[in-house]
Parts: structure tokens; C-alpha cells; sequence
């Protein structure tokens, strides 16, 4: 009898997982992925409990009393470990120290370029308790005074390359006592002090940890900036908890201690930064360094340097599969891509082309407290829902009125929350677990993120921007951020989700759609930026053709901009404001314009026609 139940106690394990396979195919999968976000709990509340404060510092630290001859980092024919690194990083502190007299809570503005020097500083203002500001180095005179000013520094570094930039705007850093150091040996300009003599001058000795002794895990660590895609960039407040679960996406992608990451995203932004250099610092491996993303380059570094695991954002993975294909496309040892930003398209493509990798999509923003995994790798996706995730973060898509751009209130005056399938606004409770630091020293941008009186009278919520979708899976889509979206003839229009059709024409190799104001219209009628494909003209009839047999009427493009470039931000954004501006004015516009003719197609836009327009001659 005893053998029986035992018996039949060892079937009923052993088909379990069978059971739950058919009821849940990732069920493994969600299982690995729990294991995986309860470690990282556990690290986290260790981290808060521990006294002296475990920075993302103390875990370099480790790793060069643990691995001191590892290479750390390699940079063009240049190599690094981790010993070499933190010495470098020892000379950098000193001479700051000597020379700046900075101390604990201090903050400091980097205005570099990707070079090892960037991660030596910020190793070095780290191992003095200063807080690092880094400063997007494509930016100029009125925007680089008003990302100077958000952090409140009173030292500024710069690159060696970027003299120009800051001498445009000395007299004013000049006015408001900055120190300048420049990374060079040599610079006689009035103002900006040599770094660099200074630095090779300094001891490489290890620096006392009380010099910041009073950082905790609520302390700021950085600023980083948004992008600035719709005006000046931000200063988002990163505190060193941020910067630790930021570094812990690499944990949830898979990345091991014997991989080899290529980082040529800027390192002044939170996907290279964080995710990138902080993660890498963590798991003990090696970083190769590039100064800018290359096309033509990004295989052949991975083959040089053995590189395992990429980083991707934006339109980088589209850049990768529209460039000349190759019989090595193949050859290399890349098994893993984590980053945020890829479409469906692009990333079938890529995986056809290039191989076996990995893609772990995730979303998330600087600034943002909330964010998604696509542990599961279902193209398209941007991440997964997860019970776990549920309990830890109050999160929920909200109706949104893209017209009114409000989200949309029941008879009590409350946000409704929409049902799976349909696309919301992302809002994410803030709270002890969820904070939303916001922006320094802009409390107005800060309170514009903050929406209150959602669900119940008294709570408060982060708006995230992004209109998302849930299906019944539980996999989340991104849908378009709510400034991208426009409304036309009463009906929402996605400008992803046109853009995702335009591609499929034959012609065309990027795409950039907005919405245009036409004078005695309501909303924005649709627009497109196009990139053709080289050596090839811009087949109208082709693409009228592709809209009409797969658009509504109200979501296709009516006019058509050709252009030789489609404007991103540094970190591969496409950026929509100034089109949207310019309109379809051929006046004012100097490429190539196309006008949707009623059951003709797309014609040459003349003078003629926008002025039948602005006078209401043509309705559209």
C-alpha cells in the first residue's frame, strides 16, 4: 500500500511540470525569472541594511582585490585591468582633490567624450563621495548653460575635443566662479586650468573610504539627462539605489562572468552608463569601449575583440541591417543584445541575418519608476508581466484623450483603467518602493510627471509619456509616446505603427511620422520623413499603393518629405518637433515634398496646392 502512494505521489511530480507547460508554455521561464528578481530583492535590502553604505564603487573594489589582472577595459589598441584601472583612478581623485578641493557631496560636471578617462573620473569623484553630472557632449552654448546650471557644479571637466564649445560660453562660467580643468597637457586659454600634467603627477595610492563615509543609498550619485526631444534636456536625480537596480538588467539578461560587453552608446547616458558600464562593474567583466556607434565597424570590433554580449538603442539594430551584407555576417561570437528601441520588423530581420542572439528587450526611462523585461523573447514585446513584478510595483494603463491630451475621468472623477488588448497611458505609483526623484532644480517639469487623484482621492502616480498595451499573455507593447500620437478626423493615429507599414515599401529605408496642423482643421493630419534606400528614387506609386490597401484613410501619410538623413538625438532617437514645426510648407521646406492626391496618388507638392490648402480651396 505504502508503495502505491509513494508511487503514485512520484507520477503526479514528475507530470506537474508537464501540466504546467500545457497551462503556462513559460512557465520555466517566469520560474528562472522569479529565482532570478527574488536574489536581487535580497541584495537590495542587504545593501539598505549595511553599514558603511556597498556602493556600485565597493563592488569594483572587490573585484580588483579579487581579479586585479582581469582586463577591465580595452579602447582602440589600448588595454586596461582592473588594477590598472583603479590606480588610474587613484591619480584622478588625488589631483581633484589637490587641485579642485572637492569634498564629499560636491558635484562635479563631466563634458567628455567615450574614452577611459570618462570612466577613470568617474571612479575617481566616487572615491570622494562627489556627485558626477554628465553632461551630453553634443550640446552647445544656451544648452549646455542650462544643463550646467540644473546640477550646481562648481567644477567643470572637459575633453581635450571640446574646447571650442566651452570657450563659447567661458565668460559665463567665468561669472558664475566655475572652475574649468581640461584634459590636456598643454592649454593657454585664460580660465581653463591643464588636467592631465596634474594627474601623472598625483600617486596612484589607494584613498580612504571615509572621505565618503556619509554616502547612503538614498544619496545622489548622479545626474543624467534626458534626451531633450521636445525641449531642453533634464536633469534626472539618480540616487545610488537607481544606480544599482539599473546595473541588475544585466542579472535578468543572462550575462555571465566570462562575457565580453561592447559599449558604444555615450557613457553620459543612462543605457551606456548604467546598464552598461555599472552592470559590467558588477558581474566582474570585461568592457570594450568605443568612442561612437560605426555601422561599417560594429562586426569587425566584435570579432577583434571577442565581444559576447551588445548593447542596442533606438534605430541602431535598423542602422546594423540596412548596412551591405556580407558572407561573415555570421561570424562572430555575439550571443546576447540587450537594450530597448528595436521593432518587430527589425528585430526579425536581425535575428535572420546575424544569427543566434539573444535579444532581451526591455522599458524603462531615466527618470522613471517603473519598468519591463522581456525575459521571454517574444518579438516585438518590451516586456513581460510578472506576479512578482505585480507585488512589488503598482502600476496600471489608464484611457487616454490624445485630442485633449488628458487622461480620461468616470462620473467620480477618477482615471479608468482600460481592459487587456486596448492601449493606455502607463502610470506607476509613487511611493517608498517606487520614488520619482524628478529633475533637479526644475520643480515644474517635476510636478508635470506627477498626476494625483487617480484611482482613489490622495494617491499619486508617475506618468511614464508612453502608450502601452497589454496582451492577454500578459506581454507588453509599446504603442507611441502620447506627444507622437495624433488625432485626425476623430480617430487616433500610432506613428509607430505607420512608420512599421512605410518600411515595408521597397523604396524606403527609415521612416519618421508626425502629425501636421492644416489652417481650418481640427487635431494634425499625417506626415511622413523618409530615407530612401541608395540608388534608389522614391516610387510613389509603390507607396500609395502600400497605404491604401493597408491604412484607414485618416492614418495615411497625406504629405511626404524626402530626406538624405532622418534627425536623431545622441542616443539614436528620432526627433519629430522640428518637422512637425516646419510643416509641409514647400516655402519653407527644402527637400523633396509629396502631396496624397485623392485616387491619384502622391504628386510633386507645388506652391499652388498649399495655398489651395491654407485658403480651404482643397479640404483635406
Amino acid at each position: 500500500m505504502f508503495a502505491y502512494i509513494l508511487y503514485t505521489v512520484v507520477t503526479g511530480l514528475a507530470i506537474l511540470p508537464l501540466l504546467l507547460y500545457a497551462r503556462n508554455p513559460y512557465f520555466l521561464r517566469d520560474l528562472n525569472y522569479a529565482i532570478t528578481a527574488i536574489q536581487i530583492a535580497i541584495r537590495v535590502g542587504k545593501f539598505k541594511r549595511q553599514k558603511p553604505f556597498y556602493s556600485v564603487l565597493d563592488s569594483f573594489l572587490d573585484k580588483v582585490a579579487k581579479q586585479p589582472d582581469k582586463r577591465f577595459m580595452l579602447f582602440e589598441e589600448s588595454s586596461y585591468t582592473y588594477s590598472q584601472a583603479d590606480k588610474e583612478s587613484n591619480k584622478v581623485a588625488r589631483a581633484l582633490s589637490t587641485h579642485a578641493q572637492l569634498k564629499e557631496g560636491d558635484t562635479v560636471a563631466l563634458f567628455l567624450g567615450n574614452e577611459p578617462q570618462f570612466v577613470w573620473m568617474w571612479l575617481a569623484l566616487a572615491k570622494l563621495g562627489c556627485i558626477a553630472s554628465l553632461l551630453n557632449n553634443n550640446i552647445r552654448s544656451k544648452s549646455l548653460l542650462h544643463c550646467f546650471s540644473c546640477c550646481e557644479a562648481k567644477v567643470l571637466v572637459i575633453g581635450a575635443e571640446l574646447r571650442g564649445a566651452v570657450e563659447e560660453v567661458l565668460p559665463t562660467l567665468k561669472q558664475q566662479d566655475v572652475r574649468v580643468f581640461i584634459l590636456s597637457d598643454d592649454c593657454d586659454v585664460e580660465g581653463i586650468e591643464n588636467l592631465s600634467d596634474k594627474i601623472q603627477q598625483a600617486s596612484d595610492q589607494p584613498l580612504s573610504p571615509q572621505l565618503r563615509a556619509n554616502i547612503h543609498i538614498k544619496s545622489p550619485a548622479l545626474y543624467i539627462y534626458t534626451s531633450g526631444t521636445t525641449g531642453l534636456p533634464k536633469a534626472a536625480v539618480i540616487n545610488h539605489e537607481r544606480l544599482w537596480m539599473a546595473s541588475f538588467l544585466q542579472w535578468v539578461a543572462g550575462v555571465r562572468s566570462d562575457d565580453i560587453i561592447y559599449i558604444y552608446l555615450p557613457l553620459y547616458h543612462s543605457a551606456g552608463f548604467l546598464m552598461g558600464l555599472c552592470g559590467a562593474i558588477d558581474k566582474g567583466i570585461t568592457v570594450v569601449l568605443r568612442r561612437k556607434f560605426s555601422a561599417t565597424h560594429f562586426w569587425n570590433d566584435c570579432r577583434k575583440y571577442n565581444v559576447t554580449v551588445i548593447q542596442y538603442i533606438g534605430e541602431i539594430m535598423r542602422y546594423l541591417c540596412n548596412s551591405p551584407k556580407r558572407d561573415n555576417d555570421r561570424d562572430h561570437k555575439v550571443r546576447l543584445a540587450v537594450g530597448n528601441g528595436i521593432r518587430a520588423d527589425t528585430w526579425a530581420e536581425f535575428l535572420q541575418r546575424f544569427g543566434d542572439i539573444r535579444i532581451c528587450e526591455c522599458y524603462g526611462a531615466t527618470e522613471g519608476n517603473v519598468g519591463f523585461v522581456n525575459y521571454i523573447g517574444k518579438i516585438g514585446a518590451i516586456g513581460k508581466e510578472h506576479f512578482l513584478h505585480k507585488m512589488g510595483y503598482s502600476y496600471a494603463l489608464i484611457r487616454y484623450d490624445t485630442e485633449k491630451e488628458e487622461p480620461v475621468k468616470d462620473s467620480r472623477g477618477f482615471c479608468i483603467e482600460v481592459p487587456r488588448g486596448e492601449t493606455g497611458l502607463l502610470v506607476a505609483k509613487i511611493g517608498e518602493r517606487t520614488p520619482f526623484s524628478g529633475y533637479a532644480k526644475n520643480r515644474q517639469q517635476t510636478e508635470k510627471k506627477k498626476l494625483r487623484d487617480v484611482f482613489v482621492k490622495g494617491d499619486l502616480y508617475f506618468n511614464s509619456g508612453d502608450l502601452l498595451k497589454i496582451d492577454n499573455e500578459g506581454f507588453i507593447f509599446f504603442q507611441d509616446r502620447i506627444g507622437d500620437t495624433f488625432r485626425w478626423k476623430g480617430e487616433n493615429v500610432a506613428t509607430t505603427e505607420v512608420a512599421d507599414l512605410l518600411l515595408m515599401v521597397d523604396c524606403i529605408e527609415e521612416a519618421n511620422v508626425y502629425g501636421v496642423k492644416v489652417p481650418g482643421h481640427e487635431g494634425r493630419i499625417g506626415m511622413a520623413a523618409l530615407k530612401l534606400k541608395e540608388s534608389m528614387d522614391f516610387d510613389s506609386k509603390a507607396t500609395y499603393r502600400h497605404v491604401k490597401n493597408h491604412l484607414p484613410s485618416y492614418a495615411r501619410p497625406r504629405f511626404v518629405r524626402i530626406q538624405d538623413a532622418l534627425a536623431v538625438t545622441g542616443t539614436f532617437k528620432q526627433t519629430k518637433v522640428k518637422l512637425a514645426e516646419e510643416g509641409f510648407n514647400p516655402a519653407v521646406v527644402t527637400n523633396p515634398l509629396f502631396y496624397l492626391e485623392d485616387n491619384k496618388g502622391y504628386v510633386p507638392m507645388t506652391q499652388e496646392i498649399f495655398s489651395s490648402i491654407e485658403e480651404g480651396r482643397i479640404r483635406l
